[in-house]
């Protein structure tokens, strides 16, 4: 038996590559210097509000929230179609795809007029204060506080590896409003305007790249929040921290499984010595593993049930490809710290030698690796603590 689309589903893939071929951002604007993941250039923006003017901005929500009643094949082809051209729907993920989702999903109506609808439409960029110092991993044990009074919050603590804090205009900001409750149940979510007084942002330049600076260290003194500014309830905001956690996950195999096919298919552009041909191969039946498992938990998300591939995904998408740029600086040797001899580009391109180091980031973004393993053994396989 061979496995095929549907007509419509087909017909649903012409019209988005016909739509996109004429309407993606040019060349040179894809290759303007972004500063951070919260910085949207005027091209960013305008394509983004493209999208969401045309119902491709996120197809399975309705025209209103930027989609067009896409079914679950239909967007999984879309995700397939921009992730195979390198386009990204916004130049702000963390907004779009998490912060946005989670407002539609918590919010009051009046949150999600004054804060979904504009970041769907690019109008404003987010952050999220999610680590700090002594919980990185362990997002429970967080000790920024919110002291809560009749209409406001008074916030003060430290927030790091902060993705665009520099940047961006609000930052969704997960802060203990209970210090008495069990660490589960004491947190709440607010939304912060960057602007307020008392905020102070602390850029951390990258290795590989000391002129770019997406991590922050973020200090809160004092900072005054609307009450209705609380997202959910007072003290629910670890259901939040869930949702916010799974929306991310999520979009993530997809661009691993481009990001490991795209490297692949550099190496055998490279021609690398022949004592490589076996790891080439090992990469490339890795590729066909994750998209195997992608589709795998694709369709249970698609009758309704749980998908505990996506954790599977998140885990064995980020080593691939660190282990893919780890191949390519072995079968390369020196050339591989050479510029001029570019890798297949996954983040902002560079020598095999520059991926490679920022390959490690992805292990650790959207829940290391370690705590995957741990998500793996306790709620798939049902290990004990």
């Amino acid at each position: 038996m061979r496995l095929r689309y549907s007509d419509a589903d087909e017909a649903f893939r012409r019209e988005l590559i016909d739509w996109v071929d004429a309407n993606k951002p040019t060349d040179d604007e894809l290759a303007q210097v972004k500063h951070s993941s919260a910085d949207m250039p005027d091209w960013a923006r305008h394509w983004q509000r493209r999208l969401f003017d045309e119902g491709w901005l996120v197809p399975g929500w309705p025209p209103e929230l930027g989609g067009r009643n896409a079914t679950p094949t239909q967007q999984m082809i879309y995700f397939e179609e921009l992730a195979s051209r390198g386009l990204q729907r916004t130049a702000n993920v963390q907004g779009l795809g998490i912060v946005a989702p989670s407002v539609l999903d918590y919010g009051t109506d009046e949150q999600k007029e004054r804060f979904a609808l504009p970041t769907l439409r690019a109008e404003i960029a987010w952050c999220i204060g999610m680590s700090e110092p002594g919980a990185g991993s362990d997002l429970a044990g967080i000790s920024t506080r919110a002291d809560v009074f009749d209409d406001h919050f008074v916030v003060n603590g430290q927030k790091v590896w902060t993705s665009g804090a520099h940047h961006a205009d609000w930052c969704l900001c997960y802060v203990r409003t209970d210090p008495t409750l069990p660490k589960h149940r004491g947190i709440s979510a607010v939304i912060i305007d960057m602007q307020t007084p008392g905020i102070t942002c602390r850029p951390l330049p990258e290795l590989t790249e000391p002129d770019f600076a997406d991590f922050n260290e973020v200090f809160f003194t004092d900072v005054v929040v609307p009450r209705e500014n609380l997202l959910g309830e007072l003290n629910g905001g670890w259901p939040i921290t869930q949702g916010s956690l799974a929306h991310e996950r999520a979009m993530l195999w997809v661009n691993h499984a481009q990001n490991v096919k795209n490297i692949v298919n550099g190496l055998i552009e490279e021609h690398p010595d022949a004592r490589f041909h076996d790891t080439v191969a090992s990469l490339y039946i890795d590729v066909q593993a994750m998209s195997l498992m992608g589709y795998l938990g694709f369709a249970k998300y698609a009758r309704g049930k749980s998908s505990p591939e996506h954790s599977l995904l998140k885990l064995f998408g980020s080593e691939t490809q660190r282990k893919a740029f780890a191949a390519g600086v072995e079968a390369f040797g020196i050339d591989a710290f050479d510029r001029d001899h570019a890798a297949p580009k996954v983040v902002r391109g560079g020598a095999w030698a520059d991926q490679y180091l920022r390959a490690f980031a992805a292990t650790i973004a959207g829940g290391t690796s370690e705590i995957q393993r741990n998500i793996i053994a306790e709620r798939v396989l049902g290990l004990p603590r």
